[in-house]
């Protein structure tokens, strides 16, 4: 550790230099982050309160909205600030907490994405065996594991980056501190380091993203078996996850699973993985899933019937 000694802060230099489009830019992620967190925050107190959402799909659906608003508010406040300053400045250890939070949350949300889509094969393709696969105990338990794998996935890539010298220059080209812009200030040979980078977050996203779609293929064949109603009912529910399942792990394999190059395009895609996705998801479950919407409309109800009767 000693030899990074020699930098103690880097400058983020951000999405734009202009001044001008910084405020725009303040202006279009508050309203996002704001999204975000009131989105996400209706799900998890939805399903917390709601005696119909008791179901394991939504037990996940609740840790993956947890994950997304941590997620989101790893990145974004810090962005938001930044958008207002006129010299981006991280501390080196603000900037490894937020490469921990960064692939720690993000892990999370897609340990919790293959977890969903466990529960709707057994859902579908098991019907008979499912109270008894997907039981209570179970299903915490896996959140438990995906947690641990989260801590170990994070843990790797933090040990990894703080073992890299840094003695200048210290200028981040991008808006947050994440593993390849901080490749290309290392004072040494990063071919290893960038191996070692890929073959965990890279093939974690790419297996994951594979499995999943094989998953949901299994899943949509299996459907020729039920009703017209019934068909209806699980297409609307897989669709749901197959979007959210796209739009994070596009952008995702993109950046995680290439040789340590930078495009200029690389935080433009960024943007829409840690910020426009976190904001998606709510609309995408609510949206498209009638149990939820009319979970939010019976318990909103009840708590403002509740407040005029006091």
């Amino acid at each position: 550790m000693q030899q990074n000694k020699s930098v103690t802060e880097f400058i983020l230099l951000g999405l734009t230099q202009d001044s001008s489009r910084q405020k725009i830019m303040f202006v279009i992620f508050l309203m996002f982050y704001i999204g975000t967190v009131i989105g996400n925050f209706l799900i998890i107190v939805t399903i917390t309160f709601s005696r119909t959402l008791g179901s394991p799909m939504y037990f996940f659906l609740f840790y993956l909205s947890f994950a997304d608003t941590c997620f989101s508010t790893s990145i974004t406040p810090r962005l938001l600030v930044d958008s207002l300053s006129a010299k981006k400045v991280i501390s080196y250890y603000g900037c490894m907490t937020q490469v921990f939070a960064l692939h720690f949350f993000g892990c999370m949300e897609i340990l919790v994405l293959l977890l969903m889509a466990v529960d709707r094969y057994v859902a579908i393709c098991k019907p008979l065996h499912y109270p008894t696969i997907m039981r209570r105990q179970i299903c915490i338990l896996m959140v438990i594991i995906a947690w641990i794998g989260s801590v170990i996935h994070a843990t790797i890539q933090n040990a990894l980056v703080m073992n890299l010298p840094f003695c200048g220059p210290n200028l981040i080209d991008h808006y947050c501190c994440d593993l390849q812009p901080l490749l290309k200030l290392a004072c040494t040979d990063t071919y290893v380091v960038n191996l070692l980078f890929v073959s965990n977050s890279g093939i974690l996203c790419l297996s994951s993203f594979l499995l999943l779609i094989i998953s949901y293929f299994v899943i949509l064949h299996s459907l020729r078996k039920y009703s017209a109603e019934g068909r209806k009912k699980a297409l609307s529910t897989c669709t749901s996850h197959i979007i959210v399942v796209i739009l994070f792990f596009g952008p995702t394999i993109f950046i995680y699973t290439r040789p340590p190059t930078t495009f200029p395009i690389d935080k433009m895609v960024s943007v829409f993985y840690t910020i426009c996705t976190p904001f998606l998801n709510p609309l995408i479950y609510t949206l498209r899933n009638a149990e939820v919407k009319n979970a939010i409309r019976k318990l909103w109800t009840f708590k403002t019937t509740s407040e005029s009767t006091l």
